[in-house]
Formats: C-alpha cells, sequence, structure tokens
C-alpha cells in the first residue's frame, strides 16, 4: 500500500496493528517531499530531523500502550503558525530571520495529540493573496497543474495534502484561505465557526502571541477525507486556555442528521455580482444530484436567503476595513484621495473596497451591526434547512498571476474579466456571519482540473457540515490523486 496517500484514519489504524511504525511513515512521507516537491514547491521550512525523532517517540509511547488520537501520523503545518526553531515570516522579507520561542496553541494541541510535523508549508505576502508565492520561499504551483495556482493563503498546504506530503495539515481562513486551495487541489478542509478554534500563535511577525479574538479570521483543518477533517477538528476545537478556557468547555452539537435521505439543502450557483463559470456550475450540479438521489430536500430558492449582494457588500467592507488597518499614514492618506474621487452612485466592489480601506470607527461599527442583522437571517434559514451548497469561486484553479497591482489583476470566468477581488464573494458568504463551511471536491472539469463547493452549516453546527460532507464523498467520491510522474511505491 502507498501510506503516503492514506487517510490519517487509516494510518492510526495500522499503526495500532502493527502494519507499519511511524518511523516508516515519517522517513516514506519525507522521501516523497524530496523526491516531488522540487517542482511543486509546498513544503518551504522542512523539519525532517525533529520529525524523525518525533516518529520515534511515537512509536515508543505505542508500545507502551498509550493511543492518542494523532499518534505517528504525519502531517505539515501553515507557515503562519509559530512553531518553536523555525522561522515564522508570513512570506514578508523583512521577517527572514524570525523565529518565536513557543508553538501556537494548535501546534501544541497536535503536538500533545501525538502528529509528527514534517515542516510548514508555503504562503502568500502576508497572507494576503488567493494564490501562493513570496520572495523569501517562491511559488508554489499546483500539483495538477504547475502553470497554475494551488490557491491561497493556505496554498502550500493544499499542495502538499494534494501530493502526498502528510495526511493533514493546519490553515486559516479569512478570505475562502482554506476553502479554495481545497477547491484548486481537489482536497478537503474546513471552515470553523468563528471563535470555536482557538488561534494563539497565528499571527504575524513581530508580533507576539497574544489570545485575542480575530474578526472574520479563523484557523482550522485540511486533509484529503471528510472524516479526517473531523478527526483533526477534535484536537484543534476549544476555547484558548488563557481566556475563555477558564470557564467553558466545548460542547459541539451533533450532526443535525446521519442519513444523506434527512437533510435539507439549498443549492445555490447563481450570484447577483458575479459569473459562474461554467465548469463550477456543473459542480455544483453533481453535488445537487447526488443529494437528491441520495433522498435528500433540495430547494433552489429561499426568501429567508439574506441578500446576497449586500452580504458581499458588507463582507468587503469587513474585510478591506481590517486588511488596510495598519498602513503607513502616506498610503493611507493616498487611499482617502482615490476614494474621496469615486463617483457618489459607484457601488461595485472595487468602489467597496476602496471605501472600506479608509473607513472611520463610526463606519465599521455601522456594518458590524449590519452583520448582526445578516446573523439573524441565518438563524432563521437554517430552521428550515441544515446545509447550503454553493460554490467557492467561480472557476478551477487558475494561471499563475504575479502583477503587484493586486486591485489591478483581472480574473477570467469564462472568456470575461472580472475584478480579481470580486471571486471572494462565495468564500464571503461564509466568512461575514462567521458560519462553519467545509470544502469538499465535486469532480473534475472538462479540462481535468479539481472542482469543489462548500458546505456551509449553522453556527456552531459544524458537525453537520462534517457529516453532510461525508455522505457526499460516498455517493460521488473524493480525493483524486494528480496526474504527474510516477510516485514512489508501497514501503516495505
Amino acid at each position: 500500500m502507498d501510506w503516503n496517500c492514506a487517510t490519517a484514519e487509516e494510518l492510526v489504524t495500522a499503526m495500532r496493528a502493527g502494519d507499519v511504525t511511524s518511523v516508516e511513515l515519517t522517513d516514506g512521507a519525507i522521501a516523497r517531499i524530496e523526491q516531488d516537491d522540487k517542482a511543486i514547491n509546498a513544503i518551504c521550512v522542512p523539519d525532517f530531523d525533529r520529525a524523525r525523532d518525533a516518529a520515534r517517540r511515537a512509536d515508543e509511547a505505542r508500545s507502551r500502550g498509550e493511543d492518542r488520537p494523532l499518534l505517528g501520523v504525519p502531517v505539515t503545518v501553515k507557515e503562519s503558525y509559530n512553531i518553536a526553531g523555525l522561522p515564522t515570516t508570513w512570506g514578508m522579507p523583512q521577517y527572514r530571520d524570525f523565529v518565536p520561542a513557543e508553538d501556537a496553541v494548535q501546534v501544541a494541541r497536535i503536538r500533545a495529540a501525538g502528529a509528527v510535523v514534517l515542516g510548514k508549508t508555503n504562503v502568500p505576502l502576508g497572507l494576503q493573496d488567493l494564490q501562493t508565492f513570496n520572495e523569501i520561499y517562491g511559488t508554489t504551483n499546483n500539483p495538477w497543474d504547475h502553470a497554475r495556482t494551488p490557491g491561497g493563503s493556505s496554498g502550500g498546504s493544499a499542495a502538499a495534502l494534494a501530493a502526498g506530503f502528510g495526511a493533514l495539515s493546519l490553515g486559516s481562513d479569512i478570505g475562502g484561505s482554506l476553502r479554495t486551495p481545497a477547491h484548486f487541489c481537489g482536497v478537503y478542509a474546513h471552515k470553523p465557526t468563528l471563535g470555536l478554534v482557538a488561534s494563539r500563535g497565528m499571527v504575524a511577525p513581530p508580533a507576539p502571541a497574544l489570545p485575542v479574538e480575530l474578526d472574520l479570521a479563523v484557523v482550522g483543518p485540511m486533509a484529503r477525507t471528510a472524516r479526517d477533517l473531523t478527526l483533526l477538528l477534535d484536537v484543534m476545537a476549544g476555547p484558548d486556555p488563557l481566556t475563555s478556557g477558564m470557564a467553558y468547555q466545548l460542547a459541539l452539537p451533533p450532526a443535525r442528521h446521519e442519513r444523506l435521505s434527512d437533510f435539507r439543502v439549498l443549492v445555490l450557483d447563481e450570484h447577483p455580482l458575479l459569473a459562474t463559470g461554467s465548469a463550477v456550475r456543473a459542480g455544483v450540479r453533481r453535488v445537487a444530484d447526488a443529494l437528491a438521489d441520495g433522498g435528500a430536500r433540495v430547494e433552489r430558492h429561499s426568501p429567508l436567503l439574506p441578500d446576497l449582494a449586500d452580504a458581499a457588500t458588507l463582507y468587503t467592507q469587513l474585510l478591506f476595513s481590517g486588511t488596510a488597518a495598519r498602513f503607513p499614514v502616506d498610503a493611507y492618506e493616498q487611499l482617502q484621495a482615490r476614494a474621496a474621487g469615486l463617483p457618489a452612485d459607484d457601488r461595485s466592489l472595487d468602489a467597496a473596497r476602496l471605501r472600506a480601506m479608509v473607513f472611520s470607527h463610526r463606519d465599521w461599527l455601522e456594518a458590524d451591526n449590519r452583520r448582526e442583522l445578516h446573523r439573524h437571517g441565518w438563524r432563521q434559514l437554517f430552521a428550515e434547512f441544515d446545509a447550503v451548497v454553493c460554490p467557492i469561486t467561480p472557476t478551477p484553479a487558475f494561471p499563475h498571476d504575479q502583477n503587484p497591482d493586486l486591485l489591478g489583476r483581472r480574473i477570467d470566468i469564462d472568456g470575461v474579466e472580472y475584478p480579481f477581488f470580486d471571486q471572494l464573494v462565495w468564500a464571503g458568504l461564509a466568512t461575514m456571519p462567521g458560519l462553519p463551511a467545509t470544502a469538499v471536491p465535486a469532480g473534475l472539469s472538462a479540462d481535468g482540473l479539481p472542482v469543489g463547493v462548500q458546505l456551509i452549516g449553522p453556527m456552531f453546527a459544524d458537525r453537520t457540515p462534517l457529516r453532510l460532507a461525508e455522505l457526499l464523498e460516498r455517493e460521488i467520491g473524493g480525493f483524486r490523486q494528480p496526474p504527474g510522474p510516477a510516485l514512489l511505491g508501497p514501503l516495505s
């Protein structure tokens, strides 16, 4: 068996049965990386010596009768997480030598669960792109087509999973940064409910690793199966022990249903502000057909759905006001002048981005209040439905585009160009109100590229879209290994 593309669940079962050791799995993963990552460039900071030590300790622990959820499983971690002794740069050249002394809380949690950390995965500059490249570590390529991006900002993690570099990975998401790479690379990811998973230590250098409550942003699991997402989420979930963990314990509700036929699902593939490409529309249709064939109640419209155009504008305002909050004064003043020159009747997302970058606190509070109205609208919707199926982005993985003028970039949707960041509208649908969303593979495009969809669930009902993802995996299949050169064979 080729253990490099096995699931974490399969690896744990095999190690418990004595069929393979963590040392063998780790050596095999390292060999795969050394052979194939030259072309992909997913692992930007290898940590192989410590990984081999951790694997030996895992095997010794198992021989003593210990059994932890991830004991001996090789994993990777997004570069933006602090790992003691390794650089945390967020792709920013001025911090290439910044080395934290303490693990991020999630790195500490997966280590305590027995995981073997192979190294860190590549990210875009400042985590602010839907692609993955930076001056320090270079460009990460999509394993399905090296001329295309694996997505961002967790693109290194998604590419690593698709290429067989570890069974699990830690990522993060504010603009679809878990879900878009999963969609582009044909793997799974879960954006948890806002606040469900502690994020301390997933912080831009040189800031201290404080237990802050993030707005919009989350950290979450990536994997090659839906069940592995749940396995890793169960390790990650829970409040920070320095703050809410002093008083609260995690008690996630179970999935609303266990059978596909019991689910009530709203399916969306059209957005008022952006076209949906034919390949993605076909992926949504495959999922909708599988739901209907499995006996689920599938609807295409609901008066309870919050206004999609207003949701996209509001998400844009909240996202870009935060992004620009720490810009230098001279850059901020230039943005103010540009925003002042906009026509009063310009209601495009481009205009919303520019105006949001110079929001006052009063402006932000107004947007935050509107967000609460949307959250209440979603509560009403989820009284009638269990999940919403919709695109993650409007296209499969696009060719590398390293134009430094991000606001000047364009995305091609079936031959028509749109502003690059308009493609965030679907990811923002779940991010703005803080809802959980699971990215699942939905087959291949006519060009042979992966296509994914997201399953959005009720707030703190993360197990509901995760269970639906697991059921859909049985109906339409899941992870497929990318084409490419001959990969390493089974471990002997």
